[in-house]
This record gives structure tokens, sequence and C-alpha cells, in this order.
């Protein structure tokens, strides 16, 4: 029995066994150390997009701790280190079974905040199709197998810490007389006394993982170049790419940076963000100039899924608004009854130049406001069928909503003036034209708002509220310059098309111009 060095757990397992439990725990160890260190190295990163899709079992508290920064700061941190330390543990052979038995709980919470199942529907970034068994499900009861059979396996550095241990032990502990053992000596016997080089070599065979893992990452990562960071520091530049000069990376804001709501105003009885969600890109109305491909991207992009994590990003920052047209009104009425959402609409009424159909069809969709589409009142104008207008903000009036006028020419505005009309707001761009592919030409979709100096002037005479759009000429201007014109020069709500990256940084600038003496001639009319 003294002869008994080697743990008799260890040894009911065959080598072939051993070395498939070795591989699948230093897999699985490498796959959670690099999750880990991934988030860690990711300044941006958060959970908060991920927890706030949960539509399953305990929702509401992953949806919570989403829109709770303190909250979701956190379980960022429990997250990121939890996967590094799991993945260490596994990876090296240490605590193997804790490691194991906290990889399962983490990996079970991953699976009840986005089940793969039919009823929910899944995000359109997840990979492959999955049925009720998935990635994590997979992982997790292999992490199981790992938890049952922690401690018949040699090969780890569990192995020399339990030697070293029972050497420590019996230099400490005083030895017991000849006869009948100790409990102290039992112990002794199942307590490796020495590790063989064959042994050992065993043992450590993880760390060269370990090794791999470094340089895999630093690989991927790209090596820290001295030379660069001088030439580019030298420049006052730093350096935005990951491996070379073809693979950039892209930080975009995050709730973490998010520094206040959007202020509010009121159209009639309607409580309004300052800084409204344009459809455009949502639709796939891009103007996007000479890029062809631009409306088809961004259509591809805005799957109903996208949508509706874009509707529910800006409500996290206060914009509770989207002015659209009455096409989207099936993904905003998705939007309403499958994901509780609460953001208002207001409709452009823009139906095959027909606005009063627009208008009914709108107000079937649950609209809160409704304005004659901008295009169109441009040509009933140029026609002389002012009248038309005048019907519309009649019927959308009756029906219990504020109605408005749209308009891309200042001429628009003028005639339903001249003839007498006073919508509940107008609707009007506005743009500055010092960017360079600002030139006039017919059928040149570049320029929606040829006069901004006259505009302004005559805007500023006017008594109704108004909502200020085609701010940033279609991307060509950027935010903090169109944001700080628009307001500074009358506008009391800007409607501004954003993809969901852009959400947080454009109410950060929102708040920043807003929290500036303006300067403004025409007082708040909202």
């Amino acid at each position: 029995m003294a002869r008994e060095t080697v743990s008799a757990q260890s040894r009911k397992l065959p080598l072939l066994q051993r070395t498939v439990l070795f591989i699948l725990r230093v897999a699985i160890g490498w796959h959670f150390l690099y999750e880990g260190l991934v988030k860690l190295l990711s300044p941006g990163w958060t959970s908060a997009a991920y927890l706030a899709e949960s539509r399953w079992v305990l929702s509401g508290v992953f949806r919570w701790i989403a829109v709770h920064t303190a909250v979701l700061k956190v379980v960022d941190f429990l997250n990121v280190w939890g996967l590094i330390l799991i993945g260490l543990g596994l990876l090296l052979g240490l605590f193997t079974r804790a490691a194991s038995i906290a990889g399962i709980f983490l990996l079970a919470l991953y699976y009840i905040v986005r089940p793969p199942f039919v009823a929910i529907a899944s995000s359109p970034m997840a990979e492959g199709n999955y049925l009720i068994v998935d990635k994590n499900l997979v992982e997790l009861i292999a992490l199981g197998v790992l938890a049952a059979f922690a401690g018949r396996s040699s090969i780890g550095l569990r192995r020399i810490l339990i030697g070293l241990a029972g050497k420590l032990r019996r230099r400490t502990r005083p030895q017991s007389g000849a006869g009948t053992p100790t409990q102290f000596q039992e112990r002794r016997l199942s307590t490796p006394a020495s590790v063989s080089r064959r042994q050992l070599i065993r043992t450590l065979a993880s760390v060269p993982f370990l090794g791999g893992f470094v340089f895999a990452v630093l690989k991927k990562r790209g090596w820290e170049s001295y030379e660069e960071r001088h030439l580019l520091a030298a420049m006052g530049g730093k350096v935005d790419t990951v491996t070379s000069a073809t693979i950039k990376t892209f930080r975009f804001s995050t709730l973490k940076d998010l520094k206040g709501s959007v202020p509010r105003g009121r159209i009639g009885a309607l409580e309004l963000s300052r800084l409204f969600l344009g459809g455009n890109l949502i639709g796939g109305w891009a103007h996007a100039r000479d890029l062809i491909y631009v409306s088809d991207l961004v259509k591809t992009y805005h799957t109903d899924q996208k949508i509706f994590d874009t509707f529910r990003l800006a409500e996290q920052c206060g914009i509770n608004t989207i002015l659209t047209n009455p096409q989207l009104a099936r993904v905003i009425n998705a939007y309403w009854r499958r994901e509780g959402g609460k953001i208002q609409f207001i409709s452009d009424c823009g139906y095959k130049e027909d606005i009063l159909e627009g208008a009914k069809i709108s107000l079937d969709a649950g609209a809160h406001a409704c304005y004659a589409q901008g295009v169109t009142a441009d040509t009933l104008a140029q026609e002389g069928k002012v009248d038309v207008i005048a019907g519309f903000l009649d019927f959308v009036r009756r029906n219990g909503l504020p109605a408005g006028i749209g308009g891309h020419k200042l001429e628009t505005v003028k005639a339903c003036v001249e003839k007498g009309l006073k919508p509940d707001f107008w609707v009007k761009t506005l743009h500055q034209v010092h960017y360079w592919s600002a030139k006039p030409a017919e059928e040149c979709d570049n320029i929606w708002c040829l006069n901004p100096e006259e505009t302004i002037e005559y805007m500023n005479g006017l008594d109704e509220p108004w909502i200020a759009y085609k701010i940033l000429a279609a991307g060509a201007i950027h935010p903090k310059d169109g944001f700080k014109h628009a307001f500074q020069h009358g506008a009391d709500f800007i409607c501004v098309g954003m993809y969901d990256f852009q959400i947080v940084e454009d109410v950060n600038i929102a708040l920043d111009v807003l929290a500036q003496p303006l300067e403004r001639k025409r007082r708040w009319l909202a």
C-alpha cells in the first residue's frame, strides 16, 4: 500500500480517455479565455444590447440591468473576469471542477437570455441556425462532463500543487510511531510523494497551450511596433489598425458613454424629444448621391430585429419620436406590439403623391401626428393646389391629431402662409451649403435647402413650432455643425437619420449643443 503514490482515481481512466478529456478541457478553456480578453481589451464593449434582447424567463431582470448603468458595469466586470478566470483554470488544469461549474452557470445565463426557440425571434447577427440546441448548450454539456471527471486526470498543474501540498504537510506535521497508521498517514498514502519525469511532462502538458494562446492573441491583434508608434506620435496621430492597414478598428459610443437624456418640447398635446429619429436610412431612402448600391445596403442592414434594436436604443437615450413614411408603419406596429416599445410615430403621409390617402393609412397605423410630405407639398404648391393641403390639415385635425406642412422649398411655406394656412407645426429643410458636393443641378439629389439664409429669416417670423430636417445634407455635414446650425437658427426640433451605432454619439452632441448659449433670434415655440 505504501507504493500507491499515484492517485487510484486517475488510474481508473485509460490514457486515451484522459487525453480526450485533456483536449476538451484545453479547447473550452482557450475559448473562454479569448472571449474574456477580447471584451477586456475592447473599451466600448458592453453586454447591454445582448441583455436588452432577452425574450424568455427573467427577461425583465435582464432588461432592467441593461438600462441601469451602474448595475450594468458590475455585470460586465463579472462577466469579463469570470470568462478570463474560468478560461485560465481550464487551460492550465487548476481548480478544474470549480471552473467547470462556474462555466456551466455562465453559459446557462447566456442560454436563458437568448434561447434558440422558434417562438422567440433570434438576432440577425446570431451564427448558424439553431433549434433548442445551440453552441452554448453544447459547451455547457461538455463542461458537465469535465466537472464529473475533474479529479480523474493527472494532466494539469493540479497534480503539481497536490504534490507540493503533500510535501509541505510531511515537513510540518509530526511523524507518528510505528504500528497502526494514523489518520494523517492514511492521507499520505493517497497523496503523490513525488512526480516522476514522465509524470511531470504530462502534468505540464497544458502550459505550452497557454504559450500558444498568448502568441495567437498577439498575432491576431497585431504586434506593437515601436517604429510605427513613434512615427505616428510625431505626426500627432494614433494607430487605427489591428494587424495591417486594411483591417480597421471601429469604436462607437455605447450607453456607458451616454451623457444624459434628450430634452423635450411640445406640439399640441404631444411631448416630443428635441431630437427625432429619421426614417430614411431605415426605409432605404439613403440619398447617397451617385453611390447607387447604398440604398440596397442599408435595407439589407435594417432587418426587423435591427430596427427594433435601433428603436429601443433610441428610447433608452431619450429619443421618443420617429418621423418617417407610412410604409414603415408595419415594423413600427410590430415594435409596439412585440417589443412593448413606446416610440411615437410622426408620419409624412407620403403615398403615391396622395397625401390624403397617406394620412388615412397613417391614422389606421396609429400615427401620433401627420404632415404633408415635403416633395408632395412642393408639387402641390407649385401647381397652385394649396387647397389640397388645406383639406389635408382639416382631415387630420378632425381625427384628433396635430397636422403639419412640410417642404424642401421655401416657396411652399410662403404659398401656404399667403393662403392663410396655419398648421400645428412646420417641417422644413435646413442645412448649410458649404460642403464639396453642394453643386446645384437639375435632378441632382445633393442639395435640399438651396437658400438657408432666406429660410432662417422667414421661418423666424412664423409662430408655429418648426421641425428642421435634412440638417446634415444626407451625411455631408458633421452633426456637431449641423445640430448647432439648426438649433441656433430657429429649429425647435431636429430630425436626423441615424444608424444604431450613431445614436449615443448624436445624443451627446445634441446635449452639448443645447447646453451652450445659442443666441437664437427665434424664441422656442415648443
